[in-house]
């Protein structure tokens, strides 16, 4: 099974600037979108459909234009499931996970911190997402989160680890807790393949970031461990441009 994750930054806008045809030379069997921008009715399910992609599930945010996550699929899964049923984590469209024979793929938009307000609502998010996993994995033990967390776990995540440690997705705390989240029984697939530094998914729209890679890997296909043996391949898809971020791929044999 081919999976992505990709942070769009809005679906109808990366569309526009070819998506679809993108999508249909990638082939993978699932694709999890993040930061979709729209509800299901703006979305052109037809197009999306047309480009091999039958099974589509959308789960937008309350707030219009905002937020919101996806997940697109050639294999019809067994069971979806919208949110969290956790109503401060659900009402911005940040989770949506569906189940397949033997394996379960979600789609994970964790909230930025931009300001103190915000910072205090992810860490609230981060640690009840953490409560909700440990208890979903008792019933699903083969999973795979795939989505934009919102913090680079370690120094060779980021291009600028000394001025950033002070910056919201670089915090102490927040790669606390993400190496608390892999500990507790997740394989970041990326580094599980590639050790090197300079790999990135994610790179500002100021000071030509992007040309001078002078990114941030925020994006992960953290995998269940169970599923430790049948990862075959992990990378991450920088010459795909229709985002601020790039796509991220994991392979299940």
């Amino acid at each position: 099974m081919r999976i992505i994750s990709y942070n769009v930054n809005g679906i109808r806008a990366a569309i526009t600037k070819g998506f679809l045809d993108w999508i249909q030379q990638a082939n993978p069997d699932v694709i999890c979108l993040q930061e979709i921008k729209a509800t299901e009715d703006q979305i052109p399910t037809e197009q999306i459909t047309a480009a091999g992609y039958p099974y589509q599930y959308y789960f937008s945010a309350q707030k219009k234009g905002y937020s919101g996550v996806a997940i697109l699929s050639k294999i019809k899964p067994n069971n979806v499931v919208f949110g969290t049923e956790v109503t401060h984590m659900d009402f911005e469209g940040r989770n949506l996970r569906a189940d397949f024979d033997d394996l379960s793929v979600m789609s994970l938009y964790l909230p930025s911190g931009t300001n103190m307000d915000r910072l205090d609502h992810k860490f609230k998010y981060m640690d009840d997402f953490l409560d909700y996993i440990n208890e979903l994995k008792k019933n699903i033990p083969n999973l795979i989160i795939c989505g934009d967390y919102n913090i680079c776990h370690e120094a060779i995540d980021i291009h600028d680890p000394i001025r950033n440690q002070t910056v919201s997705g670089f915090l102490p705390e927040e790669r606390a807790w993400l190496n608390k989240f892999m500990k507790s029984g997740f394989i970041d697939s990326f580094r599980h393949f590639n050790k090197e530094p300079h790999n990135y998914s994610w790179w500002s729209y100021r000071a030509g970031a992007r040309g001078n890679n002078k990114g941030w890997r925020i994006d992960y296909n953290l995998v269940s461990e169970n599923l430790k043996d049948r990862m075959s391949r992990a990378v991450i898809l920088p010459e795909a441009k229709h985002s601020d971020h790039c796509p991220i791929l994991v392979e299940i044999d």
